[in-house]
């Protein structure tokens, strides 16, 4: 069994200002982010501009913020918030979902393509590769809050978090970490380092986060007022990815296929 290390929450402390981990991970994300899209930015295929990135980096702030937010009172505890819908806007009590703060920088993307000349696809696939370094850091963030730890293991790498009842469980922030944000980074940058169909680049980010999510979700203990939601094993973050992976895989048949007979990519970049 591994030892969970004890971390102060706060990063720094001056007097009465506080400068948390948690918070801090959210500003790693948003700014390893931007700095890769900047150097994204100069690919010749690209319409999006190191300038429009600049521009960008805060239209997705909010939507991660903000569709977080709704998406956990939505999709995690509806009936709470519904009966007190003035608690939404108690970020301080914490409460923050994937899901909805992908349906926040969506939301975002599109807004953006129609401000600045680009289609959906086009904003999507050039910030896709983007997020998963934010991913990462989130997980580190929830790791260091010792919070979303894992179901019970007997294995060596089972770990006691202070909250969780003293047994030993999968450090499956840890996992998340390593597959959404490490590995998902990797597959996602270099499909996207040369053109392919309008598109396929968020699809493929769409697909390999809900199976990584999928796979993690075992290991991970579903939350304790939601339990399992469908078939008496499959977590609400599971049943939330399932739609992304078969739009993933839907959507990139789809766009090969109309590649092959209507291409969207210039014949130098082929």
């Amino acid at each position: 069994m591994l030892s969970y290390p004890y971390f102060d929450p706060n990063m720094i402390s001056i007097g009465p200002l506080q400068l948390r981990w948690y918070g801090m991970m959210y500003v790693f994300g948003v700014v390893t982010g931007w700095l890769l899209g900047r150097y994204r930015a100069k690919k010749p295929w690209n319409k999006m501009t190191p300038a429009r990135m600049d521009d960008f980096i805060t239209w997705a702030v909010v939507g991660v913020v903000a569709g977080g937010r709704l998406g956990y009172c939505l999709f995690y505890n509806f009936d709470y918030y519904f009966y007190a819908p003035h608690k939404i806007f108690y970020v301080w009590e914490g409460g923050m979902a994937f899901h909805g703060g992908l349906l926040g920088v969506l939301l975002a993307c599109w807004l953006f393509g129609r401000k600045n000349g680009m289609t959906f696809p086009e904003v999507g696939d050039f910030i896709a590769p983007l997020v998963p370094p934010g991913l990462f850091f989130g997980r580190i963030g929830n790791f260091i809050n010792a919070e979303l730890w894992g179901r019970h293991t007997d294995g060596w790498y089972g770990m006691v978090f202070p909250g969780a009842g003293g047994m030993p469980r999968h450090p499956s922030q840890l996992y998340e970490a390593a597959l959404e944000g490490l590995l998902l980074f990797i597959i996602v940058w270099w499909y996207s380092a040369k053109p392919r169909p309008k598109g396929c680049v968020g699809a493929l980010f769409l697909l390999g986060y809900g199976v990584f999510r999928f796979i993690v979700e075992f290991a991970r203990e579903p939350d304790a007022h939601l339990g399992f939601v469908a078939l008496n094993w499959m977590s609400m973050g599971q049943v939330l990815c399932l739609p992304m992976i078969l739009f993933g895989v839907g959507y990139m048949v789809w766009a090969y296929r109309r590649e092959s007979t209507h291409p969207t990519i210039p014949a130098e970049y082929r």
